[in-house]
């Protein structure tokens, strides 16, 4: 018996060896990565009013999700969760996936994603890639639980975004996407932003924008841009609503059929609900204008923006206002920049927002490519 016990102390002192080593190697590679950048769209007729993306396709993984991958993995081995050889599963629309699989190949450690199988084709291709395997299931409400069950199954690791998102996101350390935007902005003329918008997928960037500016003191607002057919605009109105059913958003990555954990509507200031084809417009603009393509998700945040814009302008109001790039759009070809899945979908560029031409105007032949 005694030789047993012994035997154990051993392998227990070795594997936290190794999670020492991986915590180490996970915060090498934070501190050595560069930030991402902060990008202007020069606004016209709205004097006084900036409009800023953050940049979160520059990330190694090529998303905003790779902090919130890292993060999970932190949190994961920090509470001793993951040893050298466990399965590392996480359900995802694809960004998250692409991003934890790539923070898996950096461990070597196993990885299952679980997505739906309306996913773009070439966010599989990179799970892929990265050495990740993907399993696809039909109904996209059910990702979470076949992931949880996959991972119990094969006494595996699920990373469980939806409900750890907020808790394994430190909203008062440096590295989090809120204090890389204020230090950021703290550089520009006109100063910290007045609005910060973003999407809301687990809810978890939401509520650490939110949580940070309360913490430092910001006088920032907090608009969180969601899909017509997501729950958290219905939620955040009614409390009491918890769930919807129905088709879920084209949209990949942001909005959801059931309120997340990691939602915390008492962080935001509001809510603009945003039409899928709306989101899809307003992507393929910004990809026009910027010269390079940008994920739908990015969309949705843009026209927010123009809405706020345009409200300001109306009374008057200056100030800068920030929102995310989240991803690009060379991931959602066969989706998003794909003529004939928008034409089948019913997505239009009449569906864009006005204040997209008054604000961001194309040139000619810029628009012409819009449209195509």
């Amino acid at each position: 018996m005694a030789q047993d016990i012994g035997y154990a102390a051993e392998q227990d002192d070795t594997v936290r060896e190794w999670q020492t080593r991986a915590i180490a190697r996970l915060r090498a590679e934070q501190a050595s990565a560069p930030e991402t950048p902060l990008i202007e769209l020069p606004l016209t007729d709205a004097p006084g009013i900036r409009l800023f993306l953050k940049d979160e396709s520059a990330h190694a993984s090529g998303s905003l999700k790779h902090r919130l991958a890292r993060s999970l993995f932190l949190h994961a081995l920090c509470n001793g969760r993951i040893s050298p050889d466990t399965l590392i599963v996480e359900a995802s629309s694809g960004s998250t996936a692409v991003s934890a699989a790539w923070f898996a190949r950096l461990l070597g450690l196993p990885f299952l994603a679980v997505v739906p199988a309306c996913t773009a084709r070439e966010k599989i291709l990179q799970i892929e890639a990265l050495g990740g395997t993907c399993r696809e299931v039909a109904d996209p409400r059910t990702i979470q639980s076949e992931a949880a069950r996959i991972a119990r199954e094969c006494t595996g690791y699920h990373l469980d975004q939806f409900t750890l998102a907020e808790r394994a996101t430190d909203y008062r350390a440096s590295g989090n996407i809120a204090q890389a935007i204020f230090a950021q902005m703290a550089d520009v003329p006109g100063g910290l932003p007045r609005w910060i918008v973003c999407g809301a997928g687990t809810g978890g960037t939401a509520t650490t924008l939110g949580r940070h500016a309360r913490y430092m003191g910001h006088a920032a607002r907090l608009a969180v841009a969601d899909p017509e057919a997501s729950v958290f605009h219905r939620h955040y109105a009614d409390r009491s609503v918890s769930r919807v059913e129905g088709a879920l958003s084209c949209v990949e990555g942001i909005g959801r059929a059931a309120v997340e954990l990691s939602f915390t509507p008492e962080v935001i200031d509001r809510m603009v609900v945003v039409h899928d084809g709306a989101g899809m417009a307003a992507a393929h603009h910004l990809s026009a204008l910027m010269g390079r393509s940008c994920g739908p998700s990015t969309g949705v945040n843009l026209h927010a923006c123009m809405e706020i814009v345009a409200e300001m302008v109306a009374r008057g109001e200056t100030g800068n206002l920030v929102t995310i790039l989240c991803d690009s759009g060379e991931r959602y070809r066969s989706t998003c920049h794909d003529p004939q899945w928008c034409e089948a979908k019913g997505f239009t560029p009449d569906d864009a927002h006005p204040a997209l031409a008054r604000f961001l105007p194309l040139m000619p032949d810029l628009a012409r490519r819009a449209a195509a």
